[in-house]
């Protein structure tokens, strides 16, 4: 494996379980820093800003800053800011990521007949109420969109269910189809992450724990990819996706082998 300029590496399952770091993931990152490499990190969780996640590298003895770290709700907000500028939104999801809308200049609104965009997220508040605004919202016209489309999330001795349930519910019931996601495995995340590195695909290696958000998006986006197997996906369930990492990894340090 070279050493490439840029890496756009994921946290949850890759560089941390919970509060655990991978083994020999912070000597790893360190070590590709001191070799001249950038790193941006990638979460589609949208349960923090990303202020929370810099402060959660650090504490775990990796230094960040701010703009070294770009997560779902974060890029689903710049990218509605720009198309859709004060756009009313429903959302089925956390405060971090109502407060990150809000703070992009978009309106928070329960009035379905006022919603133009159902944003559906990892949401662990997630009730019936808020499926049926969703439902009248759908009804009257708003788009659905989503954070991310995950199943599950990683934790240490397992994993959550994540925005799929949510994006499962409302498709379930008001028989629309999700139209967009900002996080992983869409090309607006890895053009945030991109932008942010200053390379081109070829000289950008993306390192996940997910085949089919991680690997697909470095695969559709052009870039090198490295599926590591500290997190969700096994060699055994590789094998279900027509895509291929180039690298298979046990964890993140064998960057460095």
């Amino acid at each position: 494996m070279r050493r490439y300029p840029g890496y756009l590496c994921d946290l949850d399952g890759t560089v941390y379980l919970s509060e655990r770091l991978i083994p020999g993931a912070r000597e790893t990152i360190l070590a590709l820093r001191e070799a001249g490499s950038r790193i941006v990190f990638m979460s589609n969780k949208p349960l923090q800003p990303r202020s929370d996640y810099a402060a959660k590298l650090n504490r775990l003895g990796i230094p960040v800053e701010l703009d070294d770290v770009i997560n779902s709700s974060y890029v689903l907000a710049q990218h509605l800011a720009r198309e859709a500028p004060g756009a009313r939104l429903f959302v089925l999801g956390e405060p971090p990521l109502l407060a990150e809308l809000r703070d992009a200049g978009l309106k928070i609104t329960n009035d379905p007949a006022e919603v133009e965009y159902v944003v559906a997220a990892f949401d662990r508040t997630f009730a019936y109420d808020k499926l049926y605004t969703a439902f009248l919202a759908i009804r009257h016209g708003a788009h659905l969109i989503a954070t991310n489309a995950d199943r599950t999330c990683p934790v240490e001795g397992g994993e959550l269910p994540d925005a799929a349930s949510v994006i499962g519910a409302i498709e379930g019931c008001t028989g629309a189809k999700l139209e967009w996601v900002a996080g992983k495995p869409s090309r607006m995340m890895v053009e945030v992450g991109l932008r942010r590195l200053g390379v081109q695909p070829h000289d950008c290696l993306v390192v996940g724990d997910r085949i089919e958000t991680d690997v697909r998006m470095g695969i559709e986006a052009g870039t090198a990819t490295a599926l590591v197997l500290t997190g969700v996906t096994s060699p055994v369930k590789m094998a279900e996706f027509p895509y291929r990492p180039d690298y298979v990894l046990d964890s993140i340090a064998d960057l460095l082998r």
